[in-house]
C-alpha cells in the first residue's frame, strides 16, 4: 500500500514538474501578453462578422432580438481605437491603481521594520501547524476587501513562511489559493453578493416577471465552504507543495535581499513601538466604524430596499484607501518610536523604493490591459462563452448533472473571461430559465455559478492579477515563469473542485436552504417540497396528539392504580 502511495505521489509530482517545464518554455508574461494580442487581432480579423444571438433577448422574451457580433480590430476603426483609447486602457486597468495605492501604504509598513517585527512576534505565537490553515482562511475573508487580498496577503504569506524557515513560494500558494482559488467563500457578506444578485434577477424575470433574489440568497452554503476549503488548501501545502519546493536557498531572486529575522530578540523599543503602532491601528478602525455602522454615516450609500438599510457600496469602494492609510499610520508610527523615521524625507524615500519595486509589474500590467481590451472588443470571449454555454444545453442534462455540467462549463469559461460580472452577464439569462423550467430555484443556478467560478481561477494567466503574482514569486525565484505557478496551483485547483462540488450536491440532496431566502426548488418542485413539508409537519400533530391522549389516559389508570394499592396498603395494615 505504501509502495502503491508513494508511485502515485512520485508520477503526480512529475507530470506538476512537467507542467512547470512546459510553462516556463513560454515567453516571458510580456512577450506572451503582447503574443496574445497580435492572436487576438488576428481572430478579430478571421470570425468577423460571427454572431450569436444575445441571452435574454429575441423569441420567447419580452425583448427585441439582439446579436453578439464578432468586430474585426483590423479596420480602419479598429486601429484608430486601439490607438486612441491606449493610454486610457492602461490608466483604467483596474488592479493597476489597486495596487499603487496599497504598495504606498505597505512602503512605510515595510521599510520601517514594522511588518517584520509583527510577523515575527505572530509566528511566535501561532502554533505552526495552524499558520497555513489561517493563511487559507484569510484568503476567503479578503474578498471583504475586494481584491486587496492579492495585493496584501499574497506576500505576508512568502514573508510568514519565510520567517518560519520554510520555503517563500509555499507561503505565495497557500496564499493564492485562498484568495483566488477560494473566491466567493466567505463567512462575510461581500460586494460580489449583490452584484451577482442584481444579474440573477432580471433573468429569472424572464420566465417569472414578478420574482425577486435576496442578495444573501447563497450565503449559508457559502459560509459552509470556508473551513472545508481551508482544510483542503492546508492539505496540499503541506503534503503535495512544501515536499515538492524542498528547502529555500537565498540570493535566488529578484531583489531578495530579505534576512531570516525569526530567531532574533524582539528589542524593547520594537515592542514599544509595535504596541503603539497596533494601538494606531484601533484608533482608524474606530474612526471607520463611526463613518459605516450608522445608517447615515459618511461611508454609507442609498437605501437599499432588498438589504433593508442603507447600502454599503461606498464603504465597499473605499476599502483599499481605508487599508493604505492603516498600513501608512501604523508604519508611521512605528518608524517615529522606533526612531526608523527621522524626517519626512525618511517617508518620502520609503514610500518611493516601494514604487521602484513594481516596475516590472507597472511593464505588464500595460501589455495586460491591451490585451484584455482587445479581448473584449473583439466580443471573442463572449461568443465563446455562448457557444459553450448552448452545447452544454444541446446535451440535454437534467437534474444534478446538469447542474455539475454547468459548474464545469462555468470553470472553462473562467479561463478565457476574468471578470466574474461579465460571465455571470452572459451566463445568466442562459442557465437561470432554463433550470428554472426544470425546477431549480435562481438561487441555486447562482450558487452553482459561483463554485465553478472559484477553483479555475488560479490556474488562467488571464487574471488580472496573475502577472502581480508572478512578480511575487519572482522575488525569491529569478528563473520562475508561468508554468512554476500553475504547477504549483494545480494541486489546489483538483482539491478545491473535489471538495466544492460534493459538498455542494450533498447539500442539494440533503435540502438545506442556500442562504437567506434562498430556497432550492422553483414551481411544482418547489410546491411539492412545501406539500411534503405541510404532510410532515400534520403527521407530527397528528403523533403529537395521539401521544398526548394515550399519555392522559395511561395517566388515569397509573392515578386509579395507585389508588388501589393505597387503599390495599391501608386494609392489610388494619
Amino acid at each position: 500500500m505504501t509502495n502503491d502511495k508513494t508511485k502515485s505521489n512520485g508520477v503526480f509530482k512529475k507530470i506538476l514538474d512537467k507542467v512547470e517545464i512546459i510553462g516556463n518554455k513560454l515567453p516571458q508574461p510580456v512577450t506572451l501578453f503582447a503574443i496574445l494580442m497580435g492572436i487576438v487581432l488576428i481572430l478579430s480579423w478571421i470570425f468577423s462578422g460571427v454572431s450569436v444571438l444575445r441571452p435574454g433577448t429575441g423569441p420567447g422574451t419580452d425583448v427585441e432580438a439582439e446579436h453578439i457580433v464578432v468586430e474585426n480590430l483590423l479596420t480602419r476603426d479598429g486601429l484608430q481605437r486601439i490607438f486612441t483609447e491606449m493610454v486610457d486602457v492602461f490608466a483604467s486597468f483596474p488592479p493597476l491603481g489597486l495596487v499603487l495605492v496599497v504598495m504606498l501604504g505597505i512602503g512605510v509598513a515595510e521599510y520601517t521594520g514594522m511588518i517584520k517585527v509583527a510577523l515575527r512576534v505572530f509566528v511566535s505565537k501561532v502554533p505552526k501547524q495552524l499558520i497555513t490553515f489561517s493563511i487559507v482562511v484569510a484568503g476567503m475573508l479578503s474578498s471583504v476587501a475586494v481584491d486587496a487580498g492579492y495585493v496584501i496577503l499574497i506576500p505576508i504569506g512568502a514573508t510568514l513562511f519565510l520567517g518560519m524557515g520554510r520555503h517563500p513560494l509555499a507561503g505565495i500558494a497557500a496564499a493564492f489559493a485562498g484568495v483566488s482559488g477560494g473566491f466567493g467563500a466567505n463567512v462575510l457578506p461581500t460586494g460580489l453578493d449583490p452584484m451577482l444578485a442584481a444579474f440573477t434577477e432580471p433573468a429569472a424575470n424572464i420566465i417569472d416577471p414578478k420574482y425577486t433574489v435576496n442578495p444573501l440568497s447563497n450565503y449559508y452554503v457559502m459560509a459552509a465552504s470556508v473551513p472545508l476549503v481551508g482544510i483542503a488548501g492546508t492539505w496540499v501545502t503541506e503534503r503535495i507543495i512544501v515536499p515538492r519546493l524542498g528547502e529555500y536557498k537565498p540570493g535566488g531572486g529578484i531583489g531578495d535581499d530579505t534576512d531570516d529575522e525569526s530567531g532574533k530578540e524582539i528589542t524593547p523599543l520594537e515592542k514599544k513601538a509595535l504596541k503603539w503602532s497596533f494601538i494606531s491601528v484601533l484608533v482608524v478602525l474606530g474612526l471607520v466604524a463611526l463613518a459605516v455602522i450608522p445608517s447615515e454615516g459618511i461611508l454609507r450609500g442609498e437605501y437599499d430596499e432588498n438589504l433593508g438599510t442603507h447600502s454599503f457600496t461606498p464603504f465597499y469602494n473605499s476599502i483599499v484607501p481605508i487599508m493604505m492609510i492603516i498600513f501608512f499610520v501604523a508604519g508611521l508610527v512605528y518608524g517615529r518610536i522606533s526612531k526608523t523615521i527621522k524626517s519626512d524625507k525618511d517617508v518620502s524615500n520609503m514610500t518611493s523604493k516601494s514604487m521602484s519595486t513594481m516596475g516590472l509589474y507597472i511593464v505588464i500590467a500595460f501589455v495586460a490591459a491591451q490585451f484584455v481590451a482587445y479581448f473584449n472588443w473583439s466580443n471573442l470571449g463572449s461568443i465563446l462563452a455562448v457557444k459553450g454555454s448552448e452545447g452544454l444545453t444541446a446535451i440535454g442534462f437534467t437534474g444534478i448533472p446538469l447542474l455539475i455540467a454547468f459548474i464545469l462549463v462555468s470553470s472553462l469559461v473562467n479561463l478565457i473571461m476574468g471578470s466574474a460580472s461579465a460571465k455571470w452577464a452572459l451566463l445568466a439569462p442562459i442557465f437561470v430559465p432554463m433550470l428554472m423550467l426544470m425546477g431549480f430555484s435562481p438561487e441555486i443556478t447562482q450558487a452553482a455559478y459561483r463554485i465553478g467560478d472559484s477553483y479555475s481561477n488560479i490556474l488562467t494567466p488571464l487574471l488580472p492579477y496573475f502577472p502581480l503574482v508572478i512578480v511575487f514569486v519572482q522575488k525569491y525565484d529569478k528563473t520562475a515563469g508561468i508554468g512554476t505557478l500553475i504547477s504549483m496551483m494545480i494541486p489546489y485547483a483538483i482539491a478545491f473542485m473535489i471538495a466544492r462540488i460534493p459538498k455542494f450536491i450533498i447539500w442539494v440532496l440533503v435540502g438545506l436552504p442556500l442562504g437567506i431566502e434562498g430556497p432550492l426548488y422553483y414551481g411544482e418542485e418547489a410546491e411539492n417540497s412545501e406539500k411534503e413539508k405541510i404532510e410532515a409537519h400534520h403527521i407530527v400533530e397528528e403523533k403529537n396528539i395521539i401521544e398526548q391522549k394515550e399519555f392522559s389516559e395511561n395517566t388515569f389508570v397509573i392515578e386509579g392504580f395507585d389508588e388501589a394499592i393505597k387503599n390495599d396498603e391501608e386494609v392489610n395494615m388494619e
